[in-house]
C-alpha cells in the first residue's frame, strides 16, 4: 500500500462575513482580544420574518477583519477566519427561503424538491419538533398518508411526518431514527391505522434501496414491518 502514510495538506479556510452586527459588549471584547477567541466557537443562529429559530450552525470566532456595517448607524460588518465545515448545502437555499415566511402550514410542500432539497427540508423539521414542545402523545385513530410523491427516503419521511403530525413537523428522517420516534415522545404512539395511499409509488422507487442487507428487504418493505411490529396497522392503498 503506497501512499498511506503521506503528510496531508489541510484544508483551506472558507472565510465567512456577517453582515449587521450589534456591537454588544461579548462582540466588543472579541475584537479586542482577536487571539484569544481563535479556537472559541459560537452558535450562528437562522431566525425566521417573525424571529423564530429555524436553524442553527456553529462558527469559529477567529476575526479577521471588522468595518462599519454597509447598513449603516452603530452596526459592524465582521469577517471570520473561517467560517467552519457545518454550513448548509447550496439545495438548502430555496428551503430556508420558504421557511422564512414561517413554518409551513400545507402538506406536500416540499414535494418539488430533489433529494437533497427535501433532506435540507428534513433538518428544519428537527428542530420545529422542539420548539413548541411537543404534545403529549396520542394514539389510536387513522392517519392518512399521501404516498404520491414518495419516490425516495427523505420523501417518504416528510411524507409519514405530515400524515401523523402535520406539515413541517418531525417523526424522524432515516429509519433508526423514525423507529425510536415510534417508541413515544414525539406526538403519536402506536396503536393507530396508517392508510398509505398511493402506495406503489414508494415501492418501485425505493424497491433497490436496501437498510439491513442481511433480510433483504427494500427500504419500503422494512418501514411498513417495522410500523406492523409496533403495532401499527398499516392498510396500502
Amino acid at each position: 500500500m503506497d501512499g498511506l502514510f503521506k503528510a496531508r495538506v489541510d484544508p483551506v479556510p472558507v472565510p465567512m462575513e456577517l453582515i449587521g452586527c450589534e456591537p454588544a459588549e461579548p462582540l466588543l471584547a472579541a475584537l479586542r482580544r482577536p487571539r484569544r477567541w481563535e479556537r472559541d466557537w459560537a452558535y450562528l443562529l437562522v431566525l425566521d420574518r417573525h424571529g423564530a429559530v429555524m436553524a442553527s450552525r456553529t462558527v469559529g470566532l477567529a476575526i479577521t477583519g471588522a468595518r462599519p456595517s454597509v447598513l449603516g448607524g452603530t452596526l459592524v460588518d465582521i469577517t471570520l477566519t473561517d467560517g467552519g465545515d457545518d454550513r448548509p448545502s447550496p439545495a438548502a437555499r430555496p428551503i430556508w427561503t420558504e421557511w422564512h415566511q414561517g413554518p409551513p402550514t400545507e402538506p406536500n410542500l416540499w414535494a418539488p424538491y430533489d433529494s437533497q432539497g427535501r433532506a435540507a427540508w428534513l433538518d428544519l423539521t428537527t428542530r420545529a419538533w422542539r420548539v413548541p414542545a411537543p404534545p403529549p402523545d396520542r394514539s389510536g385513530g387513522e392517519h392518512h398518508l399521501d404516498g404520491r410523491f414518495v419516490t425516495d427516503v427523505p420523501g417518504l419521511h416528510c411524507a409519514i411526518a405530515e400524515a401523523l403530525l402535520g406539515p413541517g413537523r418531525y417523526f424522524g428522517r432515516e429509519w433508526n431514527a423514525f423507529k425510536d420516534c415510534l417508541g413515544g415522545g414525539f406526538g403519536v404512539v402506536p396503536p393507530f391505522t396508517l392508510t398509505w395511499h398511493d402506495s406503489e409509488t414508494a415501492r418501485r422507487a425505493l424497491a433497490d434501496v436496501v437498510e439491513d442487507p442481511e433480510d433483504g428487504l427494500s427500504y419500503f418493505e422494512d418501514i411498513v414491518r417495522l410500523l406492523e411490529r409496533r403495532g401499527v396497522s398499516v392498510v396500502l392503498r
